[in-house]
């Protein structure tokens, strides 16, 4: 007999009636909301797939527009989305698009925080509320969300990776999944996207940034 977890009798606790079309999408839209990191000024939603078939009737718009704001997918203010982000003074606009995209509930995130830095997330809702983000300001990645990531652009080097391995160990973070890459050969600039047991915080980040210097840009996701 095949086991089943209750998770997958009862689905994800949310706020709508779909786990992919609700719950999926207020967590896109929350880690796109921790990529980011600053406060939102304005965001822009492109919809594919079946998101843009029927996300308004599933309230997938509400759901994205909850996480952006920091909405978990449960949280009852999801409901009232539209009105809290006029409330803050965030501008929302949505594109639902007819272009073919590999994935039938794919959504791009196009924000544009307080200090005017703009950042694009594109996604997945990949069923039971469960989410893939695919690319970040153009870079292919794979993050689920399930575990807090560090993704690091960094000097194409010897020595950095084991570098970063050595201090995050030393600052007791566990490193459970580690992918590293490039775009393509002879490209100066080398990316890790690590998944880890123990979150980051903002202390840990400067003493990482500090004692590898090959480090040019880190994300806590």
């Amino acid at each position: 007999m095949e086991n089943f977890s209750v998770f997958d009798i009862i689905g994800p606790r949310m706020t709508g009636p779909s786990s992919s079309h609700t719950a999926g999408a207020a967590r896109l839209g929350y880690i796109a909301r921790r990529i980011i990191g600053d406060e939102i000024e304005r965001v822009h939603f492109t919809l594919y797939g079946s998101f843009a078939e029927t996300g308004r009737g599933h309230g997938t718009d509400k759901a994205l527009i909850g996480g952006v704001l920091g909405f978990s997918p449960d949280d009852q203010r999801i409901r009232s989305a539209y009105k809290l982000a006029r409330d803050e003074g965030v501008s929302i606009e949505f594109t639902y698009s007819d272009e073919h995209a590999d994935h039938p509930n794919t959504v791009k995130i196009e924000a544009v925080d307080v200090n005017g830095r703009e950042t694009e997330v594109v996604g997945r809702s990949i069923g039971g509320g469960n989410i893939l983000i695919t690319q970040i300001n153009g870079l292919d990645v794979e993050v689920t969300g399930e575990y807090p990531t560090i993704i690091i652009r960094h000097q194409d080097q010897p020595g950095v990776i084991s570098d970063v391995a050595r201090v995050l160990s030393q600052l007791g973070i566990n490193i459970a999944n580690m992918k590293v890459f490039r775009r393509s050969r002879g490209d100066r600039n080398a990316f890790m996207c690590i998944e880890s047991d123990e979150p980051m915080t903002p202390d840990m980040k400067d003493i990482l940034m500090r004692l590898c210097p090959a480090i040019q840009e880190l994300m806590i996701v």
